[in-house]
């Protein structure tokens, strides 16, 4: 399975945009608006790392996180924080009561730009708030989406220019969009045919690549447990997905096949405090 999602997606040399990849001058088209482009002129290439951050990979041990209810009173945080690299999915709470259950390492965190937009204000009058969230990820990768849409490039380089201004000591990067429109192919051949990937399953996706071994938490897109129980569809809030976005079932098939084959481990419930 990884020889062939690295041979389609080439997820390690196109997984993040760099100077390397990326020269001044190329005419760059969308992931998902594809008769859309964008000239990456020199104060965007400035933008970029050099190269690709990951170099150190395969790490051993990684912990992908979602954000399920299902981590609720699950203890899983101590687990979670021992892991050579965790990443997790638009700027999460990891501090006060939830740590114990989610950690509060992280490595890399990705971001919805619309969060940029809607809780933020397009760091605006709420530049002073973000910068205070995002302290809690210590100096993780901040990995969002800037060549998506033509929308979210804006919000994108607005976080890189805010990070700059206050000297912030997180990154950012951006998902380079042949990787992602890659991605989606890949895992249209697996059956999954949404519009657009959730954030949980391409994460899941690179640390596959990146990593010798992949714990998952938190992916449950279900309201009840197997026990029947009720669950929240977010560890800290039941706010639901919008319809017609994402395939969650669908995607947690594919995500299951690969536990039971042995890709990758899905925590189902709570973990064990050694």
């Amino acid at each position: 399975f990884r020889a062939k999602l690295a041979s389609c997606c080439d997820a390690v040399q196109n997984f993040i945009v760099s100077q390397n990849n990326t020269p001044v001058g190329t005419n760059m088209s969308y992931e998902v608006e594809r008769k859309n482009a964008i000239l990456i002129r020199k104060s965007i290439f400035n933008m970029f790392p050099v190269s690709q951050p990951f170099v150190e990979r395969p790490y051993n041990q990684c912990a992908v996180v979602g954000n399920g209810g299902i981590l609720n009173k699950s203890l899983c945080g101590a687990e979670i924080d021992k892991s050579d690299f965790v990443f997790r999915c638009n700027l999460p709470p990891t501090t006060g009561n939830v740590s114990k259950d989610v950690g509060s390492k992280t490595n890399l965190v990705t971001i919805n730009p619309s969060i940029i937009r809607l809780k933020y204000g397009n760091l605006n009058e709420k530049k002073a708030v973000f910068l205070e969230d995002i302290e809690a990820y210590g100096d993780a990768f901040l990995l969002l989406p800037a060549f998506s849409f033509r929308a979210n490039t804006f919000a994108s380089f607005k976080v890189y220019s805010t990070l700059e201004e206050s000297k912030a000591r997180q990154k950012v990067i951006y998902f380079h969009p042949k990787y992602l429109r890659n991605l989606a192919l890949f895992w249209r051949t697996k059956g999954v045919t949404e519009y657009r990937l959730s954030s949980g399953l391409m994460i899941a996706s690179v640390a596959i690549e990146l990593c010798e071994n992949v714990k998952l938490y938190g992916f449950w897109p279900f309201s009840k447990t197997v026990q029947d129980t009720p669950v929240s569809h977010h560890y800290y809030d039941n706010s639901l997905p919008k319809r017609g976005f994402h395939e969650m079932p669908k995607e947690y098939s594919q995500i299951l096949q690969l536990h039971m084959k042995g890709i990758l481990k899905l925590q189902f419930s709570k973990c064990e405090i050694a």
